[in-house]
């Protein structure tokens, strides 16, 4: 992994793959500004401004300057608030775009181009990927959080703007994975600010243990593979460990990680689109409503389905519960960010269709999971009629994806109450040219709200 870290050049890299690159960026930088005015981002900007630091990068809406590992802690904090950025999963979920708030921050503090910004990006999304194929099951199904995972591919992409030679990208990737196992009790019943925090906490680990290895700091070579390094430890999983190589440099993953057409928790995004269906080809209004019965996956009925989730008073719990969500779809045809500010969780629409929805476990559906994540929603009105959907793609999967219009219109509705229509169209048309890019600190420039 160090080797490939070290030797991926720019023009290795398929024009597909660095279209994507800049695709998810521009896509993770409007999840930023839309989440700049939120509670908890506020108050984490309070810590991060009393941090201090050398200001050598840019912090996306505010602009504050600050270290590289403040800034690019922040930054990830600001893509992954709302719950409206990537996802890839296949034993284990992954949002590699958690990686790209570290991505900006070093390759601004170290004068990098918009070519090399682009090529940290692919590296990314190619390593972190790969963690999601490499245990079966899933390291999230026995208990641990996918930063568990993260921590081991932030110190290769940090690494890389660093300039670390390949022993010290193999020092800081022990550095890093030796200190940032995570618990899946993060995401798991009521949720807290930390449901957002812990993978862009993995991120930032990644610059302090390349700017450690740089300064000739070492950390254990076999973190993985050796005495209880994290094979060994990890033993209710069968880890694959050549599932980390495969094709690396060969076949780029990047181009098959989903956009989020919803600012909510993966699995609730084919119930969504079900419900949508149902709600647009039937004319259904909430008063019409009399039950709704959602068959999905063991994790949905569970996790995103538990008492907690039917009463949600934060944006945290609201996002990651499926009953909350579907009445939103519901009850306004659409789940936008604005359904998950303070005074939204208590819409009395939605609150009268939550008790009206009911999940269950579905085992043929459970079967078929993680390869395929079906969901099927019945929907039951007050004068007898049943309508039901099911659906195993949602939105921004690759095989119904989001075009560059409906991107760009992502991006603008996630921008317009801090940017001019002027700067937005500035941001995209800078972003999906980056590779042109000598001076990084110009582009960053754009992403300050006037």
């Amino acid at each position: 992994m160090a080797r490939f870290a070290r030797q991926l050049r720019f023009e290795d890299i398929p024009a597909e793959a660095s279209h994507e690159a800049k695709r998810f960026l521009l896509d993770s930088i409007g999840c930023a500004f839309a989440a700049a005015d939120s509670a908890d981002m506020a108050a984490m900007h309070r810590f991060i401004e009393k941090l201090g630091g050398t200001a050598e990068a840019t912090v996306i809406a505010t602009g504050h300057r600050t270290s590289a590992a403040n800034a690019g802690l922040m930054n990830g904090l600001l893509i992954r608030a709302l719950d409206y950025n990537d996802i890839y999963w296949v034993q284990d979920p992954s949002h590699p775009s958690d990686l790209l708030g570290i991505v900006l921050s070093a390759a601004e503090a170290n004068h990098r181009t918009g070519r090399d910004l682009l090529l940290a990006a692919v590296l990314a999304y190619e390593l972190e990927m790969r963690w999601c194929h490499a245990a079966h099951p899933g390291i999230r199904e026995i208990g641990w959080h996918h930063a568990t995972l993260t921590q081991f591919v932030s110190p290769f992409v940090a690494g890389r703007l660093y300039g670390l030679d390949e022993d010290q990208l193999v020092a800081a990737a022990g550095i890093c994975g030796s200190s940032h196992l995570t618990l899946g009790g993060v995401v798991a019943g009521h949720l807290t600010n930390m449901k957002n925090t812990a993978d862009p906490l993995a991120a930032q680990a990644g610059i302090f243990a390349a700017m450690m290895a740089r300064e000739g700091y070492t950390g254990p070579e076999q973190v993985l593979e050796g005495k209880e390094g994290l094979f060994q430890v990890l033993k209710d999983v069968e880890w694959d460990a050549d599932a980390l190589l495969e094709r690396l440099g060969e076949e780029y993953l990047i181009t098959r990680c989903s956009y989020k057409a919803f600012p909510t928790e993966a699995l609730t995004h084919q119930p969504i689109s079900a419900a949508l269906s149902l709600r647009h080809e039937h004319d259904l209004l909430p008063g019409q409503i009399a039950s709704v019965y959602v068959e999905t996956t063991s994790r949905g009925a569970d996790i995103l389905s538990d008492p907690s989730k039917y009463q949600p008073d934060t944006r945290e719990t609201a996002d990651h519960s499926l009953p909350y969500v579907l009445a939103v779809a519901l009850a306004h045809g659409n789940v936008l960010p604005a359904a998950f500010e303070e005074d939204a969780l208590h819409d009395p629409v939605v609150r009268a269709i939550l008790p009206k929805i009911k999940v269950n476990a579905d085992p043929e559906i459970d079967a078929l999971f993680p390869h395929i994540k079906r969901a099927r929603v019945t929907i039951n009105t007050t004068d007898g009629q049943s309508f039901q959907k099911q659906t195993d793609i949602a939105k921004g999967d690759p095989q119904d994806p989001l075009t560059d219009r409906e991107l760009y219109e992502k991006f603008r509705a996630n921008t317009r109450q801090r940017l001019t229509s002027e700067q937005a169209n500035q941001i995209i048309e800078r972003t999906m040219k980056l590779e042109t890019l000598i001076m990084l600190e110009d582009y960053m420039g754009l992403l300050v709200i006037p």
